[in-house]
């Protein structure tokens, strides 16, 4: 897969499409446990890299918040969800880091890293009114 962005515009082009999709995605650690500290931080972000460019999609920010929950910004093609995308996220990044840091599983049941919600939001260089005035004043001709 190979996209081309386009920085005077943030649009990316693919073969059939142009866009700019991106999300602000927010998910917390289950119980609220401030368990991400700087080495697991660390860790989370060059993981969350790597899964973006495996299945197609580019992290533009990766923060931890209070230790307990994460905030990413995220730019994605139109093929793929942003419930495929959190779900990549999250059940990626949960296996690895019991992997890693194995001490963390003292902290959980069943083997969940992760709360089951999460909360995303879209983000857009142009906003719903910008758009709205557009759309209404196409020419009408057809």
């Amino acid at each position: 897969m190979c996209y081309a962005m386009c920085m005077k515009e943030n649009l990316i082009h693919s073969r059939t499409c142009v866009y700019n999709i991106n999300y602000h995605v927010v998910w917390s650690v289950k119980y609220r446990r401030k368990i991400l500290n700087t080495e697991v931080e660390s860790f989370l972000k060059e993981l969350v890299q790597e899964i973006a460019q495996d299945k197609g999609f580019i992290v533009h920010l990766f923060e931890i918040g209070e230790g307990d929950h994460v905030h990413c910004v995220v730019s994605a093609p139109p093929k793929l969800s942003v419930t495929d995308i959190v779900k990549y996220l999250k059940g990626i990044t949960g296996r690895k880091l019991f992997e890693h840091f194995p001490q963390i599983c003292q902290n959980f049941w069943k083997g969940q890293l992760w709360n089951h919600s999460y909360y995303v939001e879209t983000i857009g260089s142009v906003s719903e009114e910008n758009i709205r005035r557009y759309i209404e004043h196409q020419s009408k001709s057809y």
